[in-house]
């Protein structure tokens, strides 16, 4: 979308824990402010432990914070707004009702109203035998607990009457877009349709005919646009955004971050975060099988312009040592002792340091995967001399990274054409073990440095 010179490009992120709001220059791509804010939205669910739900009040508020705390005389100039966010989960509201606009002190921003609380992509409440019941879908993707169709599907069984009080439905970065733009109808992106289920993304259509034979709300489906496509403009004055504004349709949060990192056709993208994910772009006129395999590993996900993202997607990453940190903090308390989290974490990266290479094998899927949800994590191959804390921090960051590569062996990635790997993620960034092993399992150059920031890559995109 490049052309005359223009304002910067504001790039908004809502992700699972935060919302990141970022100006673009428009010409050169460089950051010019950026501001993010915690959401602490999560919410107790009707479904207990296997449910994950968000105050949706919550992360519109932490939207408004990010923001109120960009320079004013900045956003008067934003030309593009993009927009990204966590996939695969689903938020109803009301079309006519979903928020209300709210004047104060010289700036005007909206809040939500009429909409139910944000399913995210991590609730479980669906089952492996409630999806064994589920049709198959006329797609290359399988459906998964967290999906927007299952979830929609499991309302449909459990909770019919909640469904009814809806009109609309989406992600909640389509909520967002929706309600920046006055829009009756949300607009979705191919990405966020396909990480939904029940999409083929050959023919960029819902699998309505199946839908409708066991009894889904098909009205609840939006149209679905390219990646890239404009959803509308904006409806009122936003912080100072002038009325008007071109807003992109949303976009996943996933491609988004691979688009902020990976320069070159060449790179593969590794990142640790809260999951893990290996990613590389396949050549143009790659299109997947119309059937799902569930038991598969490696999937392929809409990217631009008609072009897929080969992507190991692991539900494990920096999850497993934030809990192998918290356990270990659980025992010293219970045996009379306090220290914190983070010095835990600084002994175990240093004790680990000092073995360069274990026997002790750990299997790290204490999540499960989405092709194999009911693996679970395991240690073997122990000995006395594996018993260190070196040893076991060692063995475990080893296994974060075997399980990726098992995924997505490195052969695989030589014969795509890949020439280096980008690292990236919080969890990766801080851990010097984890990048030895990372390093030590795949035969490329590793680069660090050049963090995936999803944000940043909705504005690149709307550029």
């Amino acid at each position: 979308m490049a052309g005359e010179y223009r304002g910067p490009v504001l790039g908004i992120d809502v992700g699972t824990s935060s919302v990141k709001a970022v100006l673009l220059e428009a010409r050169s791509g460089g950051v010019l402010c950026s501001h993010s804010t915690d959401t602490r939205a999560g919410l107790e669910s009707e479904c207990g432990a296997q449910g994950k739900e968000q105050d949706v009040f919550q992360i519109i508020r932490a939207l408004n914070d990010c923001l109120g705390a960009l320079p004013r005389e900045k956003l008067r100039k934003v030309s593009r707004i993009g927009v990204s966010g966590q996939m695969h989960g689903v938020v109803f509201w009301k079309s006519s009702q979903g928020c209300h606009w709210i004047n104060s002190v010289n700036q005007r921003f909206f809040e939500p109203r009429e909409v139910s609380h944000l399913i995210t992509w991590e609730d479980g409440r669906c089952s492996p035998e409630f999806l064994s019941s589920l049709p198959p879908p006329q797609s290359h993707l399988s459906v998964a607990s967290g999906f927007g169709c299952a979830t929609i599907f499991w309302y449909l069984k459990n909770r019919p009457d909640f469904l009814s009080e809806y009109d609309a439905a989406g992600t909640i970065q389509d909520y967002v877009v929706s309600m920046l733009c006055g829009m009756k109808t949300p607009l979705m992106s191919v990405q966020n349709a396909a990480s939904w289920g029940y999409f083929n993304t050959r023919t960029k259509t819902w699998n309505v005919d199946i839908l409708k034979e066991r009894g889904f709300p098909v009205s609840l489906l939006p149209p679905v646009v390219d990646a890239g496509c404009l959803a509308g403009k904006s409806l009122y004055d936003w912080y100072g955004i002038p009325q008007g504004t071109e807003v992109g349709v949303s976009l996943g949060d996933f491609q988004c971050s691979v688009f902020s990192s990976a320069t070159e056709s060449t790179d593969a993208v590794f990142n640790i975060s809260t999951s893990a994910q290996l990613t590389f772009c396949m050549l143009e006129g790659f299109q997947p099988e119309d059937h799902p395999t569930p038991a598969e590993a490696l999937t392929y996900f809409p990217y631009m312009n008609n072009r897929y993202l080969a992507v190991a997607a692991s539900l494990n990453g920096g999850n497993v040592f934030a809990s192998f940190v918290r356990m270990l903090a659980q025992w010293t308390a219970e045996l009379g002792l306090e220290t914190s989290d983070s010095t835990i974490y600084s002994k175990l990266i240093s004790a680990a340091l000092s073995e360069h290479e274990t026997r002790l094998q750990i299997s790290p899927t204490l999540f499960g995967e989405r092709h194999a949800p009911d693996r679970v994590a395991s240690v073997s191959n122990i000995s006395p001399a594996s018993l260190s804390l070196g040893h076991v921090t060692r063995a475990l960051c080893q296994g974060l990274i075997e399980n990726i590569h098992s995924m997505l062996p490195s052969q695989r990635l030589k014969e795509a054409g890949i020439k280096r790997i980008i690292g990236s993620g919080s969890a990766l960034a801080r851990n010097a073990v984890l990048q030895q092993e990372l390093e030590r399992a795949f035969s490329f150059p590793v680069f660090y440095g050049k963090d995936v920031d999803s944000a940043v890559g909705a504005a690149m995109i709307m550029r």
